[in-house]
């Protein structure tokens, strides 16, 4: 299901083919995020538009709404979203993390409430492969435990070891009681601490998945130990399965990140940043209410070729901030993730010539 196909000479950067049920994914590769069955102020034909291959789904989120009885009437989250090309589902293990005071853990699952009316569920491991397997989607993820940061050690080992045991219950559910084609990821633990991330890596290897995730990560930390963790654990994961590291992040972050050897990356920045006027050009960022902007008839970044800078000036789109016009949500999401999907594919074309380690240092120095 996953191929290497060229390794650089001079970096752990590598580009790749994961197959899915639903079309394959050229990797490294950066996947919008659309929690509850939409990548939001944005349709699938923009997303086709900005050549997005894989974008995601959130298995708690859409469990609570619609539900998943919903959207198993029509066959899974695709045809529900109209949207034909893969989809990864997170299991909600991050969302337990972020709505802890909702939470019980225990050695079965977590019990929690939901955000929207307060009403009492529980996820075990089986519970949550068995929604993704009606949700459909191409990669599913375990559920597993994922801590804030500090966390001190003794927690976080005991913490990793849950992880590893729900993630052994999850693959044997995916096996034995399903019928499921669709990939399933184990998810690395451990914090910020080498030899736990290295045990969790090695643990979860032994089960065999068909992919790996490394969790955990941007959770609060400073930017350089969230690279040194990815560097201490990405080379225990086994070699031949795409690597994938969520919620994660900058452009900055995506090509240190594939210069250390990973495949995958989700975030919710170009998205959101977009609503709140931050947009991405080759150049740095910019701020679109910014009075600089009034008068200015140039696009958003005079290298880009999305539907918004071929059609928009920054001077429109500035007043369309500041009159609170929705238009902009699109037009400005439309850029962002443009320009992430954009450079990720500049960033497989540099792996395939063996120029990864050039494009790296040019892309730093249009920011200096």
């Amino acid at each position: 299901m996953f191929k290497v196909i060229k390794n650089s000479e001079k970096n752990r950067a590598r580009a790749g083919i994961l197959q899915t049920n639903h079309g394959k994914i050229e990797t490294p590769i950066f996947m919008p995020v659309g929690t509850v069955g939409s990548v939001k102020s944005v349709s699938v034909e923009d997303l086709e538009d900005v050549k997005a291959q894989i974008i995601l789904g959130n298995t708690y989120h859409l469990y609570l709404r619609p539900g998943t009885d919903v959207i198993d009437t029509f066959g899974g989250l695709h045809d529900f979203m109209r949207w034909d090309k893969p989809i990864l589902t997170d299991s909600g293990g991050f969302q337990f993390f972020s709505l802890a005071r909702l939470t019980k853990r225990t050695e079965e699952g977590v019990k929690f409430q939901s955000h929207l009316n307060g009403s009492r569920h529980t996820f075990t491991p089986e519970k949550a492969v068995e929604i993704q397997d009606k949700l459909n989607s191409d990669i599913m993820m375990c559920l597993d435990e994922c801590l804030a940061y500090p966390a001190d050690y003794d927690s976080t080992k005991e913490s990793l070891e849950l992880t590893t045991r729900w993630a052994q219950r999850c693959f044997d559910y995916w096996k034995n009681e399903t019928e499921s084609t669709n990939h399933l990821f184990g998810i690395v633990q451990g914090g910020m601490y080498e030899d736990l991330r290295r045990a969790s890596a090695e643990s979860l290897a032994e089960i065999d998945f068909p992919g790996y995730s490394i969790g955990g990560l941007s959770v609060g930390e400073p930017k350089d130990l969230m690279l040194e963790m990815a560097e201490k654990t990405i080379p225990h994961l086994p070699y031949d399965k795409p690597k994938y590291i969520m919620g994660v992040g900058t452009p900055e972050d995506l090509v240190e990140l594939v210069n250390l050897g990973a495949d995958m990356f989700d975030c919710v920045m170009p998205s959101r940043n977009a609503r709140n006027g931050k947009l991405f050009t080759s150049f740095g960022s910019i701020n679109i209410p910014n009075a600089s902007h009034i008068f200015d008839k140039g696009p958003i970044d005079p290298e880009c070729d999305c539907y918004t800078c071929r059609n928009y000036s920054r001077a429109y789109l500035r007043h369309l901030y500041k009159s609170k016009e929705l238009l902009v949500y699109r037009l400005n999401t439309i850029h962002n993730l443009h320009y992430y999907l954009n450079l990720m594919h500049d960033i497989r074309e540099a792996i395939k010539k063996d120029e990864f380690s050039e494009f790296r240092k040019e892309f730093y120095a249009k920011r200096a």
